[in-house]
């Protein structure tokens, strides 16, 4: 277990200073992973292989976490072995019901105070994405949206989809950070130079894959358990 920062006042402000672009990940980062959205996702995506591959509902859950585990995505795999859609897919595992998260004004007045530019970057769709952040009152505080369809529909962790984003968006990795539930995706953006920081939410899905490299202490600058009070008390 890492330290996890604390805004205690014996204890040194993380230094954010040096930061100008802020990379958040969306589920399980931006709401409470107990909000239990990505269980949704989780069964819908079994429901349409299911349905699109012919196959029982246990074989494909097999299928789509080991296609999860090799390629960083379920949708990459099927996009790459099993001519799926991605579009059709998308539109049927994101349509799921956000009335279990709510706007979190403490979270909002933090991500607020940031200087710079902040993004989204995640696995996920920008319409997802966009329905997630209106919920969460969010909206207005993300200048960009970086979905699978602007990484080529190459997921984190794969280098390829962090390099699009830092091309596209036209900045200093250096003068980045990227806020993450999934420790495995941070590898990539500390290689980069970015400051990382995991957020340790316990959830199944941040668990790693045998397929990667276990995630080292040193690729991971920050260990919290708290978005919004963590982003309280950096100096920035």
């Amino acid at each position: 277990m890492l330290p996890l920062d604390t805004p205690d006042s014996d204890v040194p402000k993380p230094d954010f200073r040096h930061v100008h672009t802020w990379l958040f990940d969306l589920d399980n980062t931006l709401y409470p992973a107990d909000s239990n959205l990505f269980a949704q996702i989780d069964e819908r995506m079994t429901d349409y292989i299911t349905r699109h591959l012919a196959m029982s509902a246990e074989e494909a859950w097999r299928l789509q976490h080991s296609y999860y585990r090799e390629y960083g995505s379920t949708l990459s795999g099927l996009i790459r072995l099993n001519g799926v859609d991605p579009e059709a897919f998308l539109a049927y595992v994101h349509d799921i019901d956000l009335s279990a998260i709510t706007p979190d004004e403490t979270l909002i007045t933090a991500i607020d105070r940031l200087p710079g530019r902040r993004f989204v970057f995640t696995n996920g769709c920008r319409h997802h994405a966009k329905r997630v952040l209106d919920r969460l009152g969010l909206a207005e505080a993300v200048d960009k949206i970086w979905d699978i369809r602007a990484l080529g529909f190459t997921p984190k962790p794969q280098t390829e989809a962090y390099h699009r984003v830092v091309t596209a968006g036209d900045f200093d990795p250096k003068g980045a950070a990227m806020f993450e539930d999934m420790a495995r995706n941070l590898m990539p953006a500390y290689a980069m130079g970015m400051t990382t920081v995991w957020i340790n939410n316990g959830s199944q899905w941040s668990q790693q894959g045998p397929e990667y490299p276990l995630i080292a202490r040193r690729h991971i600058h920050h260990e919290i358990d708290d978005l919004a009070e963590f982003l309280h008390a950096i100096r920035i």
